[in-house]
């Protein structure tokens, strides 16, 4: 080995197809700069994903871990709930603990994650903020829905924030729907200072909806923890759905549950770890 070359030892692993490298920094050192999260998130000459995770230990004693997420382009964002169940495995699965709940700190506050006896991870992703200083996003005051300007096109749509800012429309056909082409205008745009995740969703009934979501910095992914939570908060403000919706992305279901303002939201789904490996940095 080179001098100077460091071995990490990592994790892949995946929640309906939106994959993860999850790497241990409670019991190794690294420093994970935007080119390393680049390097290990490429598909061609890293380790390949949509997110990189760090895990590590918190100071304060009541928090189980640390938890920061980066996206493929390097950039260091606030919540994953795909991540965050793909995280509660990891740490129960290399042994660095053995707590089926546990609490984890994110950069937008504290969540809980529970093993469940099926295999499944549920996480309580914490209340939605609508305001649109919380999300952030730029507007008068705070509504249902906005008009949202878009190239050619205005948009109605629902602004929210899941910890991690989200745009969510109605569409009468997630298939069809303009991902590619609306998604990196709708991720970057200017009334979102922070940018956007951004999802286009059908109702299906008022217990099923079926989700594509283009991620800032990922780009569109085969499943989106808390893009499925916006949706369906969305959703039930508008009177759409009911307190419990199946969400069928293109990677799987996710089971999410709201009860309304003030309360958090419930997301239920698999989590699997695909192989461990080390790679040289």
């Amino acid at each position: 080995m080179t001098m100077g070359m460091a071995m990490l030892r990592f994790s892949k692993m995946q929640g309906l197809g939106n994959d993860f490298v999850v790497i241990d920094g409670v019991r190794q050192h690294t420093e994970l700069t935007p080119e390393r999260v680049r390097f290990l998130a490429d598909r061609h000459f890293g380790v390949g994903c949509d997110q990189v995770l760090l895990v590590e230990a918190d100071a304060q004693a009541e928090v189980d871990f640390c938890y920061r997420i980066f996206n493929a382009d390097g950039g260091e964002v606030e919540q994953c709930g795909n991540g965050a169940r793909c995280f509660a495995r990891f740490v129960h699965d290399v042994g660095l603990t053995d707590k089926r709940e546990i609490q984890v700190r994110t950069a937008k506050g504290v969540i809980t994650s529970k093993l469940e006896a099926d295999g499944q991870v549920t996480v309580d992703m914490g209340a939605p903020r609508f305001a649109p200083a919380e999300i952030p996003f730029l507007a008068d005051r705070e509504a249902l829905t906005y008009p949202l300007a878009l190239a050619d096109v205005t948009l109605t749509v629902s602004a929210l924030s899941m910890g991690n800012p989200h745009v969510v429309q109605v569409v009468a056909d997630v298939d069809a729907a303009p991902v590619a082409a609306q998604g990196p205008l709708l991720a970057a745009h200017p009334r979102f200072p922070q940018g956007a995740n951004a999802g286009f969703w059908a109702v299906r009934d008022r217990e099923h909806i079926h989700l594509r979501v283009f991620e800032r910095g990922a780009g569109e992914t085969l499943a989106c923890g808390t893009g499925a939570c916006a949706a369906v908060v969305a959703g039930i403000r508008l009177g759409l759905l009911d307190a419990t919706v199946e969400v069928s992305t293109r990677g799987g279901c996710l089971v999410i549950h709201w009860e309304g303002a003030g309360h958090p939201v419930w997301m239920t789904g698999p989590a699997v770890s695909v192989f461990r490996g080390e790679i040289e940095l």
